[in-house]
């Protein structure tokens, strides 16, 4: 009833044999809504495909576009709830729909730590080294990196004046 097309955002090969599938696709099953799914989301760091290339092609070719992290259960579901509301929508079921805004607990605690702290600070928080590394890959691929929170940004500053100030603060400014 629906295809969801993955390719690994770490290897550009998978990617670019996605044409291939898309070919197979429209001759055997034409007109099955398909999803584009960048994974290993978690690896961002190491990425070879860049989003808006892979959104760009996605939007060119008619499909939903999605990049996911099982590894951190970020967007698996979302993206085979879409997958799921499109097909439901595709055969006149809309009515069966009833869509699901609830995030994870994960998802709400990463978006809130990554929100308020930048990039390389995090590295600095008392957490374990896989978590640090989820929320380093969470905050490139969703571009938060402490830009807003609460209508406020965050910034690393030097403390500035006497000598008992050592190192850097956390600066909030307007």
């Amino acid at each position: 009833q629906g295809i969801l097309l993955v390719y690994d955002i770490t290897n550009r090969w998978s990617f670019d044999g996605i044409d291939r599938w898309i070919k197979e696709i429209d001759e055997h099953a034409p007109g099955v809504p398909r999803i584009l799914v960048g994974n290993r989301l978690h690896l961002a760091f190491k990425r070879q495909v860049p989003t808006e290339q892979a959104r760009a092609y996605a939007e060119k070719n008619c499909m939903t576009f999605f990049e996911v992290s099982p590894l951190c259960n970020f967007n698996v579901i979302e993206s085979f709830t879409e997958l799921s509301r499109i097909v439901l929508m595709r055969h006149g079921m809309e009515k069966i729909w009833r869509p699901n805004r609830v995030f994870s607990l994960q998802d709400l605690c990463c978006r809130a730590i990554v929100s308020c702290t930048p990039v390389h600070l995090i590295d600095k928080l008392p957490l374990p080294v896989t978590i640090k590394s989820h929320l380093k890959s969470f905050s490139m691929a969703n571009g938060m990196n402490a830009v807003m929170m609460h209508g406020r940004s965050y910034s690393l500053a030097s403390s500035g004046g006497g000598s008992s100030s050592k190192g850097n603060s956390l600066k909030r400014s307007k």
